[in-house]
C-alpha cells in the first residue's frame, strides 16, 4: 500500500492473470448477479469502465456478503466489487461500498499500500478496484511459505496503519460498542444454541457491565483501527511489503486490537516465538505494546468470534466455520486468565461454567 501501482505488462500483472486463468476465466459477459438483470447491470458497469471485453474468474468468498470477481486481460489487474447481497443482512451497499472507497483513499495518502479505486458505482452495489496480487497472505501460507518474513512484514504494515491520522468520521470502537458487538454473538446466537434458552434480562445487563468494565480503562489511547488485521486481509507484494484490504469498517479505538488479531489469529495458531517475534517487530516500527490492552481486547474479541461461527453456522448456513471455536475457546481461555479481565471473568465464573465454554455442533 505504499507504492505506485504496478504497471499493467508487470510481473505482478502476469501472476495475477495466471492463477485465476487457470481457475476456469470466462467472458464478462457470462457475469451472473443477485436478481433480475444482475449480471447485466455488471456488464454495463465494468463497460463503461472500460473492461467490458475482460475475462473474469470468481474469486472464492469468505464469510462476508460481497463477492469478488477477478477481471482479465483489461486496461490493468482489477478487481469487481460486487456488495449488492448487503441487503440480505441488513446493510446498505451504498454506504458500505462508499466507505471502503473513501478509507482507501485516506489510507494511500497517507503510506498505505491500499487498493486503488478505479470506478465506482456504489448506487448499484458496484466498485472496481486495483487487483493488488494474486494471493493473500493467507493463501500463501497455507502454500508453504515461510511464516517469519510474512508476519514481520505484517508488523510493520500493522504499525504504519496506525500511524495514519483517523480520517473525520470514524465510528467508535469503544468499551460500549465493543460489548454491544459481543453481545451479538454471544448472549443471542451463543447462549441459547449452548444453554438452551436465552439469557435473563439480568444476565444481559450483567454481561455488557462486565465488559465495560474490562474495556473502559484503555478508552484514553485512541487510534485508527482496521479491526480485521489478519492474513486473509493481507496480500504479499512483489518488494515484500504487504497491501491491505477490507478495511471498510475502521474505527476509533485501541491499537492493540489489532495487534490481537494478527498475533492471536481465530482461523490459524501462531505459534508463541513467532507471536513474540511479531510484537517485537511492531514495537520497533513505532507501535506500541500494552499488554493489558492486549488482554482485555483478545478476550472481547476471541468470545465475539467464537460464537460468531455459531451465528454463521446457524443463520448463514455455514457450519465449516465451527472448526475454528476450540481455537477461539483456547484462546479466550488464556486472555481471560489475565488481571486485566477479571471483571469479565468473574461474570462468566457466575454464569458459564467453564466445562460449558465451548460451541455445540451445527444445528
Amino acid at each position: 500500500m505504499t507504492e505506485a501501482p504496478p504497471p499493467p505488462g508487470g510481473a505482478a500483472a502476469r501472476d495475477a492473470q495466471a492463477i485465476p486463468a487457470a481457475a476456469g476465466a470466462a467472458p464478462a459477459s457470462q457475469l451472473s448477479g443477485h436478481g433480475p438483470g444482475g449480471g447485466d447491470r455488471a456488464l454495463l458497469f465494468l463497460a463503461s469502465a472500460g473492461f467490458g471485453a475482460a475475462a473474469c474468474a470468481p474469486v472464492p468468498q469468505d464469510a462476508g456478503h460481497r463477492a469478488y470477481t477477478r477481471l482479465l486481460g483489461g486496461p490493468r489487474p482489477a478487481l469487481l466489487v460486487d456488495a449488492r447481497a448487503a441487503a440480505r443482512i441488513g446493510l446498505d451497499a451504498a454506504a458500505d461500498l462508499a466507505r471502503f472507497a473513501a478509507l482507501a483513499r485516506h489510507l494511500s495518502a497517507h503510506g498505505v499500500r491500499a487498493p486503488a479505486i478505479l470506478a465506482e458505482a456504489p448506487g448499484e452495489g458496484f466498485l472496481l478496484v486495483e487487483d493488488l496480487g494474486p494471493r493473500t497472505m493467507a493463501e500463501a501460507l497455507d502454500s508453504g511459505a515461510d511464516p517469519l518474513p510474512l508476519y514481520l512484514a505484517a508488523a510493520e504494515a500493522l504499525a504504519a496503519l496506525h500511524r495514519v491520522p483517523p480520517p473525520a468520521g470514524l465510528p467508535a470502537w469503544d468499551a460500549a460498542a465493543m460489548a454491544a458487538a459481543a453481545a451479538a454473538t454471544f448472549l443471542d446466537w451463543w447462549w441459547p444454541a449452548a444453554l438452551g434458552a436465552p439469557p435473563r434480562p439480568a444476565q444481559r445487563e450483567g454481561f455488557h457491565a462486565a465488559m465495560r468494565a474490562m474495556l473502559a480503562p484503555f478508552e484514553g489511547v485512541q487510534s485508527l483501527v482496521h479491526r480485521d488485521f489478519f492474513p486473509a486481509n493481507l496480500i504479499p507484494r512483489a518488494d515484500g511489503t504487504l497491501g491491505v484490504i477490507d478495511f471498510q469498517d475502521a474505527a476509533l479505538g485501541h491499537p492493540a486490537y489489532d495487534l490481537v488479531s494478527l498475533v492471536e489469529d481465530a482461523r490459524r495458531d501462531v505459534p508463541p516465538a513467532l507471536r513474540e517475534a511479531v510484537i517485537a517487530r511492531y514495537a520497533a516500527a513505532g507501535g506500541a505494546v500494552d499488554r493489558a490492552a492486549m488482554a482485555a481486547m483478545a478476550a472481547q474479541r476471541h468470545l465475539r468470534v467464537a460464537a460468531l461461527w455459531v451465528r454463521l453456522a446457524r443463520r448463514d448456513g455455514k457450519p465449516r466455520y465451527l472448526a475454528h471455536g476450540p481455537r477461539c475457546w483456547a484462546l479466550f481461555s488464556r486472555a481471560l486468565a489475565h488481571p486485566a479481565a477479571l471483571p469479565l471473568a468473574a461474570f462468566l465464573d457466575a454464569e458459564v461454567p467453564p466445562a460449558l465454554r465451548r460451541n455445540p455442533e451445527a444445528g
